[in-house]
Parts: structure tokens; C-alpha cells; sequence
């Protein structure tokens, strides 16, 4: 099996991000949510704040969205030419997504994309709450593991090097750079 991370990985940019942006042009009621998010965002960079507690409230503009679930949906496809094409040549039946984006976000973009299993952070679309960890770091192997005990992992793929705990699991680890694939030495 291959793992991918996500967002600057297969995905050009970060879709969550993007998300975001896209709520505030196409959901102005969503640009309430500017001064909230502005606060908690120094908060964060002064570590007064923790990451996941941030991004909740990033995600409270979600309240604000009536029709998320169709609203994700357009956003999806309208971004689907972000996907990566050294990903479409590459493309298996067992990859596997592991990001720290929302779920439901990921889970768009890949039954968009044919990727049939993924996991990412578990966001509640309708109140931008978590309903457990971000899956980031450690975590993301503890839910690889969770949901695949005994599987081994052919090749990993990831922008980051916060993704290490995952590479190590891997027989090849590659960090995506672009469109450039460079080999990772864990």
C-alpha cells in the first residue's frame, strides 16, 4: 500500500485554507468570523493557544453555512485541477490518505479523485468542533495502526517533515516538493 499526506502533497496548496477563503467569497455572512479568528490566530502564534483549539475556532465559521454539506461539495469540485499530476500518473486501487485537514473536506476530494480510503481529522462540519485529535504527527500512526494493524507501507508520501513518525513506518519515504519527488532518509 502507498500513504499520502494531503495538502502540498497530492493537493497543490491547502485545501483547508482554501476552504476558508472560498466561504468568504462565496458565504460573505462568513466574514463575521474574521475578528474571532484573528484573535485566537495571535493567541496561537504567542502558544497562548494550542493548534487544535485554534482551528476550532477557525472552523466556528462553519455555523454560518447552512447548506455545508453542499457547500463543500462545490468547493471540491471547483478545485479539483489541484491535484497533482505526478499523483494521477501514479495512481493505485490501495493508496491511502492520512491528513490533518477535516475529514469531510478530505473525504470529498477523494471520492472525487478515486482514492477509496482516507482518514484526517475527525471536524464536525456542522459546528467546526473536533470530535477527537488532530491527526498530525504520532497521531497519524496511531490511527494507521488503529485501522490497519499488520499492514505494511510500500511508499509514503508527504511535504513535511512533521510526517516522520508515518515515513518511519514506510519502505520508502519520498517528500513532495512541488511536482518534484526527493527521496526521504529517515
Amino acid at each position: 500500500m502507498n500513504v499520502y499526506d494531503w495538502d502540498d502533497t497530492i493537493y497543490r496548496g491547502d485545501s483547508t485554507f482554501g476552504l476558508v477563503l472560498y466561504a468568504y467569497r462565496h458565504r460573505p455572512k462568513t466574514l463575521l468570523s474574521i475578528p474571532r479568528t484573528a484573535a485566537c490566530g495571535l493567541l496561537y502564534v504567542l502558544r497562548l493557544m494550542k493548534k487544535q483549539t485554534f482551528k476550532e475556532n477557525l472552523f466556528h465559521m462553519f455555523v454560518m453555512i447552512p447548506d455545508m454539506d453542499a457547500f463543500v461539495e462545490e468547493y471540491t469540485a471547483s478545485h479539483m485541477d489541484h491535484v497533482k499530476q505526478f499523483y494521477r500518473d501514479g495512481q493505485k486501487p490501495d493508496d491511502l490518505v492520512i491528513s490533518a485537514s477535516p475529514e469531510f473536506l478530505i473525504q470529498s476530494f477523494c471520492r472525487r479523485a478515486g482514492i477509496r480510503r482516507c482518514m484526517a481529522s475527525p471536524v464536525n462540519p456542522k459546528t467546526g468542533k473536533y470530535e477527537g485529535l488532530n491527526c498530525h504527527g504520532e497521531e497519524k500512526v496511531r490511527r494507521f495502526r488503529e485501522i490497519y494493524p499488520d499492514a505494511s507501507i510500500e511508499s509514503f508520501y508527504s511535504d513535511s517533515r512533521s510526517d516522520t513518525p508515518l515515513a518511519k513506518l514506510a519502505d520508502h519515504a519520498y517528500l513532495v516538493k512541488g511536482d518534484r519527488l526527493k527521496e526521504w532518509k529517515v
